[in-house]
Parts: structure tokens; C-alpha cells; sequence
């Protein structure tokens, strides 16, 4: 696959532009650029983004930084429900809640018509068909912002942040991703999307601003 950015819009930014068609459909693949990533991305108006990769992999550490527009994180939601709930209450129990808060925050966002940047579970086909369907609604694109990155990296980052996943629910979310990115790889992007941007740890790290252009 060439890794070269087909679309640049100045030394540090790249322009991601609208796919209309699945002849159309394309992905830019920015990694192995030996940390000299892009600046930023830019997207259109209407564009709605969904941000993937294994749990650790550094997704809510990039849209902290980097989005500066409407961004959805389901971490954000269980942070604000672990702040008001005691530590000692398993996550597990009080889930079902965080995720209906996410998704109904979601909804929200969705409804001012703005482009939206959301960290969820992107392999899974609801929510992308959700997405999917309010992109083409509004007139825009829903693009995948896979972060490719080991399985080591992404248990170091688990650490760092000091919350874990599972062995089992690694091992889930290993396989997952390792079939969305393989089918990336191939140009076959899940469906719903009408584009791709492939990212590893130094392109993320060098990626400052994620916006969409009015």
C-alpha cells in the first residue's frame, strides 16, 4: 500500500476529503513516517469521525489533545460516573449506565448537525450504521481513524493510565481489531465508511489538531 498522503494542504496539515461513492472510497495510510506525522486532519462540515484501536492504544489521550470541535468519548462518560459513585462499586454494575449516557450524549451531538469526532467501539456494525446513516443524512462522510498500534504498546498504556481490561476481553478486542485493520490494509473498509486514516503511536503523537472545515 502506499503510505504516502495523497491529499496535503500544507507541510504539517492533511485535507480528508468527502468519499461520494464506493469507487470512491480510499485510505490514507500515515504510519512508518518516523514521527513526522501530520500536524492535523481536516475534515468536511458534515463529516462524522469514529476512532478505533485496542483499549490502551492512546484514542481518548489523541481527542483530548487534538480535537477541537464536538467529541464523544465513551471514557469521559464513566469518568464522570466514577467521580460521583463510591470506588469500591465494580464498574460492571453501574455499566449499563454509562453506556446509555454515552449513547444518549451521542444522539445530542449528532443532532446540531456538526461534525463530530466519537471514541467508541468503531468494529462494532450498529453503531457504525448509526453514524453511517446520519453522515449521509446530513451530507457528509463517516471516516475511521484506526490507531494501529502492539498489543504491547497498548497493555503499557492500560498501566498508565491505571485501568486495565481483562485478559479475555483483550483477547476479544485483539482479534477485532486485528480483522478491521487486515481488511483496512486491503482497502476493504467496513461498510457505512467512506474513508480511512491509519495512524501509528508516532503519527498520533505528532497529530496536534483534528477539525472540520466550515
Amino acid at each position: 500500500m502506499n503510505r504516502t498522503p495523497l491529499y496535503a494542504t500544507a507541510a504539517t496539515g492533511i485535507a480528508v476529503p468527502r468519499q461520494r461513492t464506493a469507487a470512491d472510497r480510499s485510505v490514507r495510510d500515515l504510519r512508518d513516517r518516523t514521527g513526522r506525522g501530520p500536524g492535523a486532519l481536516a475534515f468536511g462540515p458534515h463529516d462524522l469521525v469514529v476512532m478505533a484501536g485496542l483499549p490502551g492504544s492512546g484514542k481518548s489521550t489523541l481527542m483530548r489533545r487534538a480535537v477541537a470541535g464536538r467529541r464523544i468519548d465513551s471514557q469521559d462518560t464513566r469518568d464522570r460516573f466514577a467521580a460521583r459513585l463510591p470506588r469500591a462499586l465494580p464498574y460492571a454494575l453501574y455499566r449499563p449506565l454509562v453506556r446509555l449516557a454515552h449513547y444518549a450524549g451521542l444522539r445530542r451531538a449528532l443532532r446540531t448537525g456538526e461534525g463530530v469526532v466519537v471514541h467508541d467501539c468503531g468494529t462494532q456494525p450498529w453503531v457504525r450504521a448509526w453514524l453511517a446513516r446520519e453522515a449521509r443524512r446530513r451530507g457528509g462522510t463517516l471516516h475511521l481513524l484506526l490507531l494501529d498500534v502492539s498489543p504491547e504498546t497498548a497493555r503499557e498504556g492500560q498501566r498508565e493510565r491505571g485501568r486495565g481490561v481483562s485478559a479475555y476481553a483483550f483477547r476479544r478486542h485483539r482479534r477485532t481489531t486485528a480483522r478491521l485493520l487486515a481488511a483496512v490494509e486491503r482497502g476493504e473498509l467496513p461498510a457505512g465508511c467512506g474513508a480511512a486514516v491509519l495512524l501509528d503511536r508516532p503519527a498520533a503523537d505528532a497529530l496536534r489538531r483534528i477539525t472540520f472545515r466550515r
